[in-house]
């Protein structure tokens, strides 16, 4: 006899919004970082906050149902704290807070989002281009503090996934690697960290650059990485033995992603290596729902950028001229694709 068939799985993904939009606000209200290391009642922590009476539990309460903050007690008498989660990755007075990105996606792509539809059916992006505004990323340059922010929340977010990748590929055939689009420099200092034998350089646009040496010097590592700086559109790439794209190729649409696979294999010697560590799609297009999501993220941003699968990735490195290749996984959704030159 078979089951009866079970509504749950529609309804819960339509108003997943909801639990979206609970946690967006806290980290723009300043929750976790007002709780920071300590135990507050919800009146002491709503009159912090400034929220009106009528909301204070519920929202509390959901953050609590969610997963997002501890209780103790009940009634209004009970004390609510962070989450070791919490505590670590959303204290904006803590180096590891990530909610950087969270502020990103409630100020900006929770709307965009609102026009998936029309992304859909014109193929154009729904960001601030749609309404002849700057890039999000133009803005992001003219603006220091801004612009730190974002590097700093990219790096707790890429933190994870790097750590792996320099844990399990084998750097011992390698002296050399540049990172390309390095941000903060973060690739290249966990390579030099756990690999002494590696030189590394980080590369991105001028912009970047003071942020890059600001965290090399902060980790004393500026004497082990080398910033260079330049537009990996335009400028031919820094000669290694590994060069890696951390979250670069899916910004870009094919004509562009297959001309940064092509700088990468002209900078790399015989036996180098690419490395490009995304949201890698699965193969067959069934199960990495994030990194599908991801690829339409890059619509709504972009309009022709795409998030794409390994045997996309090996069949551009192949045209380039690449002869071996291989996928690691990473953590999560995210993977590293290896191409061997």
């Amino acid at each position: 006899m078979t089951k009866p068939s079970n509504p749950y799985h529609i309804l819960d993904t339509g108003f997943n919004f909801w639990s979206s939009k609970i946690l967006l606000t806290a980290v723009e209200l300043g929750v976790f970082t007002k709780l920071g290391d300590k135990v507050l009642t919800g009146v002491t922590l709503g009159r912090e906050l400034g929220l009106h009476p009528r909301g204070i539990w519920d929202f509390l309460d959901s953050l609590v149902a969610l997963g997002f903050l501890n209780r103790t007690g009940n009634g209004v008498s009970a004390l609510y704290s962070n989450t070791e989660e919490t505590r670590v990755y959303l204290d904006k007075n803590k180096s590891t807070y990530i909610g950087g990105i969270l502020e990103m996606t409630n100020d900006r792509l929770y709307r965009f989002w609102n026009d998936l539809g029309e992304a859909l059916k014109t193929g154009k992006p729904q960001s601030e281009i749609k309404h002849s505004q700057k890039p999000m990323l133009e803005v992001l340059y003219e603006d220091m503090p801004r612009l730190e922010q974002f590097m700093g929340a990219m790096r707790g977010i890429s933190l994870g996934n790097f750590k792996v990748f320099v844990q399990k590929f084998d750097f011992s055939g390698y002296n050399t690697l540049c990172d390309v689009g390095g941000a903060t420099g973060l690739l290249s200092s966990l390579v030099v960290k756990h690999h002494t034998h590696m030189k590394c350089t980080t590369f991105d646009l001028p912009a970047i650059e003071p942020i890059a040496k600001m965290w090399l010097e902060e980790e004393r590592l500026s004497d082990c990485v080398q910033v260079v700086s330049g537009d990996f559109l335009v400028d031919p790439l820094p000669k290694a033995d590994i060069i890696t794209m951390g979250m670069i190729l899916q910004d870009w649409n094919l004509e562009k992603k297959k001309h940064l696979i092509r700088l990468a294999y002209e900078a790399l010697p015989k036996n180098g290596v690419f490395v490009a560590i995304e949201n890698l799609i699965d193969d067959e297009r069934r199960t990495n729902a994030f990194g599908l999501m991801m690829s339409l993220q890059m619509l709504i941003e972009f309009g022709d950028a795409f998030d794409f699968t390994g045997a996309d990735f090996w069949k551009w490195c192949q045209e380039a001229g690449f002869r071996r290749y291989e996928v690691m996984h990473l953590t999560g959704p995210c993977s590293a694709a290896i191409a061997y030159k």
